[in-house]
């Protein structure tokens, strides 16, 4: 099974959140070990960053590099997007 952490950049009460939250929890076995969901209502600094943006998926690559994935994207993009390591 994959070791990486994927994060959700979401906020309470976005719809397309929910939808990208259902994508990620649709992936097969083994495409990550967690599913992290980040809420950036908690700090000013992920409200800059993502708060036009969300929802964001983002993973750390095996050769560290920080890759984001932001809306819109449906199953085959986040497929690739996650098939890039």
């Amino acid at each position: 099974m994959s070791e990486r952490v994927l994060y959700l950049y979401t906020s309470l009460g976005c719809h397309l959140c929910e939808q990208a939250e259902a994508l990620l929890r649709a992936l097969p076995a083994g495409a990550c070990s967690e599913i992290r969901a980040e809420e950036i209502g908690d700090s000013d600094d992920l409200i800059a960053r993502y708060g036009i943006r969300i929802p964001v998926v983002a993973y750390s690559s095996e050769q560290g590099e920080w890759r984001e994935l932001g809306w819109p994207f449906d199953a085959a993009m986040l497929a690739e997007f996650l098939g890039k390591e």
